[in-house]
């Protein structure tokens, strides 16, 4: 008789143990530049470029291909979210309400802008928690070197590759993966360098 009620319990204890969701960036809440939660789920079906930005640096210029990239694709099933973060040469000192400001006015930008965010170091985001290490994405860890790095999340949530901050956002690589052309087998090996 114990037999007949172990077996189950054990295959119903391993059933369990396999249902157990993957973390996604669509597992995600953070909030907009605004002030209010986005949930990432949202974006299910979408190809996300997640990049940090910053307005007083050599590369806040790629504001504008970003835009230009946005526009390009944006009723293609792709979007960009930006998180602005002061964690380089203190480049990024405004409020969310300047930064907004900011961005509008001299880039137009009308892509996703998020509340102002550390993405590295003890006070770190959990939405860059899960994109630089490998033991909460699953694909690889990463290190954010410096402002406008990218990274390239599939329509599933999950991390496809990183793209680092030299590389404009209208690059080849991106607007192949974008198009579907890029293979999404190999993530770059140095992590955004």
């Amino acid at each position: 008789m114990t037999k007949k009620i172990i077996f189950p319990a054990i295959l119903l204890l391993l059933f369990s143990f396999t249902m157990v969701k993957e973390k996604t960036f669509q597992s995600f809440t953070a909030k907009t530049i605004e002030g209010t939660d986005l949930n990432f789920s949202t974006l299910k079906g979408k190809k996300v470029l997640v990049v940090n930005t910053a307005s007083l640096c050599g590369f806040t210029p790629q504001y504008e291909a970003l835009e230009q990239l946005f526009q390009k694709y944006k009723d293609k099933n792709f979007t960009i979210v930006g998180f602005p973060a002061n964690n380089f040469g203190e480049q990024e000192p405004g409020s969310n309400a300047e930064i907004k400001e900011f961005c509008k006015k001299n880039y137009g930008v009308s892509f996703q802008m998020m509340e102002k965010v550390s993405v590295k170091g003890a006070d770190q985001c959990a939405v860059y928690a899960w994109l630089t290490k490998k033991a909460e994405n699953g694909v690889m860890d990463s290190e954010v070197r410096w402002n406008f790095q990218k990274y390239l999340i599939d329509e599933t949530g999950k991390l496809v590759d990183v793209v680092g901050p030299k590389e404009s956002p209208m690059s080849e690589k991106i607007t192949s993966w974008i198009e579907g052309k890029a293979s999404t087998a190999a993530p770059a090996k140095d992590g955004g360098k």
